[in-house]
């Protein structure tokens, strides 16, 4: 009997949830989601359970190899909530490069990215209302192509300051749009591939 063919999910993970099916611990779960995934789905890489946004998930067991361990970098974009207004100097070093331990504990400098200030962040995707402290805030959209562990709160942390919110609103061209926060959408392979820029 052939096997059936590979299945591609985008979903809004909310707040407060792991990128996983099982855990030992008590935590929001994926298969807490109101929907049937079928046997060996999987998550495309992570976000942890602070931080909310774009997952990938698949039952096709190649993808994560070819997204986020191939030669070819991936751009992924996030919407971040700060505490404070940021300085022009902060922006620019966020842009330029800035520098962090890693867990191997040498100092590790980000590559060049790509950092707007947002007045709008309702326009990027749609957000639960969630009390996160009091303002002043800034809102940035940062997009990388890099990956390492909580990359982006280590970011916002060397210029001194805070992530209040972390939201991925999109990987390559592959977007949450009008996704809303717990819902899940099924994509066909070809946009699958074409909008996250993937070589099979």
């Amino acid at each position: 009997m052939p096997s059936a063919p590979p299945r591609y999910f985008v979903v809004y993970k909310p707040f407060n949830m792991v990128s996983q099916f099982v855990s030992s611990h008590q935590v929001g779960l994926l298969s807490d989601l109101n929907f049937n995934f079928p046997e060996g789905t999987h998550a495309i890489g992570r976000l942890d359970n602070h931080s909310e946004g774009l997952l990938l998930l698949t039952t096709n067991k190649k993808i994560t190899r070819l997204l986020f361990l191939s030669d070819i970098p991936h751009k992924r974009t996030y919407l971040v909530q700060i505490n404070n207004v940021i300085s022009q100097e902060n922006l620019h070093r966020l842009r330029t490069g800035v520098s962090f331990k890693i867990k191997t504990g040498i100092m590790y400098t980000t590559s060049p990215c790509e950092v707007l200030v947002v007045e709008n962040p309702e326009a990027f995707c749609i957000m639960e209302p969630r009390l996160t402290g009091y303002p002043p805030f800034t809102w940035l959209l940062i997009t990388i192509t890099e990956g390492k562990y909580h990359q982006v709160r280590k970011m916002i942390g060397a210029i001194k300051h805070r992530c209040k919110r972390l939201i991925r609103v999109g990987i390559e061209n592959l977007e949450l749009g009008n996704l809303e926060p717990g819902k899940i959408k099924e994509v066909d392979e070809e946009e699958f591939f074409t909008k996250l820029k993937i070589l099979n």
